[in-house]
């Protein structure tokens, strides 16, 4: 072998750089977090492995001719990956407890308040508006709507924002319940609230996901992608009459979605681009968000247990995000932390259903408000 043949296998060693290695040393981190921990384990293999592959040099992977190119072209670009994981979230969705208790709407509503006290920060972070509105969706706490919105007003941002908005999903369990502890009084969390089950008619539940569609549509036109995919998804669900299709939506539409939209946005986390201020800025942001999101739901959760004459329990207002049902379940465990007795999982679902849809809302607000914008 002579000396031309060496250097020609040594090529692809002789390009690495300092901002590759740590982004693979990232994307390992991403999969062993996922791997050992179970931190959102179907998004973060993928993503970290994409992280780790788009790194290598001269594979050209995630050049446009390349998989995770053409890929990116054809499913995030276009936007189709995140709105058939949306088809497959509805399809798993359980709508009824929001149904049976509307109340826990207000809840899914004050649990979006990390959107908007984002964007502003980002704003005055120096970000400028569309890519303040993409950051601050993370508060949404819901990935594939993140990944939606920031396509449409921040391109070269999805990758900071996406890997920031799982993350932190992941780490729920870990950043909700010391802003919940801190926020309420040990007679708050001991508050029970006896659960009556109010069977919603079928009819309810087939008319809900047309009726919020057409609703969304018609308020915001540019959200309608986000809202429809969902609903059409529930809508396969309560009919009953396509348990196939709902399944299918359920596993094998929205894992296959969810692997290759994990391996694209690996593929965005290239070193050079991705080990910028901006992404640390983002990351401090994010977390920002998830804390100020569950503040927004348990404040209110306060104000509904003071309206009610000390009968509501503040935790519930926590649920209020999308997380679903993980959020729920913090509550339900918060909860007997203090009266073992107290089940308030029914309860915290139906705001946590509201807060799958709240987040889906206002993602489609954001962008109705900012896609026009220069």
């Amino acid at each position: 072998m002579d000396l031309s043949s060496l250097l020609i296998l040594l090529q692809a060693p002789l390009n690495l750089t300092w901002q590759g290695v740590v982004m693979m040393a990232a994307g390992g981190v991403l999969i062993y977090l996922a791997i050992a921990k179970d931190y959102e384990p179907t998004l973060l293999i993928p993503i970290g492995f994409g992280a780790i592959w788009t790194n290598l040099p001269l594979t050209g992977i995630a050049s446009p001719e390349g998989l995770l190119g053409i890929l990116y072209n054809a499913g995030v670009r276009t936007e189709i990956f995140p709105l058939l994981i949306f088809i497959g979230v509805g399809a798993m969705t359980d709508f009824g407890p929001l149904l049976e208790n509307p109340k826990m709407a207000l809840l899914g509503a004050a649990g979006q308040f990390g959107i908007f006290g984002t964007l502003m920060l980002a704003l005055l972070l120096g970000f400028d508006l569309k890519e303040a509105g993409s950051i601050g969706i993370i508060g949404a706490i819901d990935g594939p709507t993140a990944i939606y919105v920031s396509t449409k007003l921040a391109p070269h941002l999805l990758g900071a924002i996406a890997v920031t908005a799982y993350s932190y999903m992941s780490l729920v369990p870990i950043i909700q319940p010391p802003v919940m502890r801190l926020l309420t009084t040990d007679a708050e969390r001991k508050v029970r609230m006896p659960y009556t089950q109010r069977p919603v008619p079928r009819v309810v539940r087939v008319l809900f996901p047309i009726v919020v569609t057409v609703i969304v549509s018609l308020m915001a036109p540019v959200a309608s992608p986000l809202i429809a995919t969902l609903m059409f998804g529930n809508l396969l669900r309560e009919s009953g009459a396509v348990e196939r299709l709902s399944k299918a939506a359920q596993n094998e539409i929205a894992n296959t979605a969810t692997v290759f939209l994990g391996l694209v946005i690996g593929s965005t986390m290239a070193g050079e681009k991705f080990l910028q201020l901006d992404t640390l800025l983002i990351l401090g942001i994010g977390l920002l968000a998830f804390v100020l999101d569950t503040a927004g739901g348990v404040l209110f959760g306060k104000l509904m247990y003071v309206l009610s004459g000390k009968k509501f329990n503040p935790l519930i207002g926590a649920a209020g995000i999308s997380a679903f049902p993980m959020s729920a379940r913090i509550v339900q465990q918060l909860g007997q932390e203090y009266d073992f007795e107290n089940f308030l999982l029914m309860h915290a679902m139906g705001a946590n259903a509201a807060g799958q849809l709240s987040s889906v809302v206002a993602g489609g607000v954001v962008l109705a408000l900012l896609a026009g914008t220069l």
